[in-house]
């Protein structure tokens, strides 16, 4: 039976559980995962079931009225991330979104800018790939070993412009990115200390649950044993069980590996057959689109960046089913 409420047209879902809902004859209530509504006439697949839906409008009604961007930043699509990173708790999902809010209204990462930490990513010690995993999820590439700056505050600045620009990114559909992290170069001299992994920990658990599907660490190095029997305790248990070894002759982490990626697309440094050379101006020029792509989206006029007149629109996520 389909499902009918709140006036939209009616949510038909097949016998294994799969529902959509079309769109043709509706205008701007299609949530996206991102600041605005938009017209879209396509039919969009949902993954939040009734009961799901009535407890992201009950954290809706617990936050009470938002403004600016916080209310562009807390899309259904938001609200159910926090909710799922709590258990689906209310109060809890409000209080880790409270704190996000109030964090982002002071970070504002919304506004960092390509040209304020272009000299962090000279060396290509993180960035976004040109390929997804078999899911089709955004995949950042981080070479700790290619550090190349001093400032902490800087790294991480750099580190939260990255992870926002593989959101702005996300295909349709998908919520959630993949990390692969490459340990060539990787030494204790190159390594952050202790205190500011957990500061960058704590801002990615906290102001960006739900966000990593996976991170694998490819073929670390014996001496990063230490480190990790340190840092691992600052990771929450939904995080460190995204978090997966992978050594290139060890059959378990081949057949992992493959699992989640092509090796006609992955780099050969991850143990796959593609020649990737990171190259900086190529990639500042994306970073710079993609930075008007961001103002766009946010609502504001970025003056510093101009690449043409070509306009941008979010990409809806889902249209959340009504509780029938």
């Amino acid at each position: 039976m389909p499902h009918v409420g709140h006036g939209l047209p009616p949510l038909t879902c097949n016998k294994s559980g799969s529902c959509t809902r079309s769109l043709d004859s509706v205008q701007s209530i299609c949530l996206v995962d991102g600041p605005i509504p938009i017209i879209a006439k396509r039919m969009i697949h949902c993954s939040m079931n009734p009961w799901e839906y009535k407890q992201v409008k009950e954290l809706r009604a617990a936050l009470g009225p938002l403004a600016d961007r916080s209310l562009k930043y807390c899309t259904d699509a938001c609200l159910s991330r926090y909710l799922e990173e709590r258990n689906w708790n209310i109060d809890k999902s409000k209080k880790m979104l409270e704190e996000t809010l109030k964090w982002r209204s002071t970070y504002k990462p919304e506004e960092i800018r390509w040209d304020e930490v272009a000299v962090e990513g000279e060396t290509g010690k993180v960035y976004r790939a040109n390929f997804h995993d078999r899911s089709g999820r955004t995949v950042l590439i981080l070479r700790p070993g290619k550090q190349n700056t001093r400032s902490l505050a800087n790294q991480l600045r750099h580190l939260v412009y990255m992870v926002e620009n593989a959101i702005l990114n996300l295909p349709q559909g998908q919520q959630q990115m993949v990390w692969l992290i490459d340990f060539t170069g990787w030494s204790l001299s190159t390594s952050v200390p202790i205190k500011s992994a957990r500061d960058t920990i704590n801002v990615l658990q906290n102001h960006y649950p739900e966000r990593l599907a996976m991170a694998f660490l490819y073929s670390p190095p014996r001496i990063f044993e230490a480190f990790w029997k340190i840092v691992k305790y600052f990771l929450d248990a939904k995080t460190f069980q995204k978090v997966k070894f992978l050594y290139p002759k060890n059959k378990d982490s081949v057949e992992l590996k493959r699992s989640y990626f092509d090796e006609e697309n992955l780099p050969t440094e991850f143990g796959g057959k593609r020649i990737l050379e990171y190259n900086h101006e190529e990639f500042s020029k994306q970073m710079l689109q993609d930075d008007t792509k961001s103002a766009t989206l946010w609502g504001f006029d970025d003056q510093r960046q101009s690449i043409g007149n070509q306009q941008y629109r979010p990409e809806p996520i889902c249209l959340a089913p009504a509780a029938g």
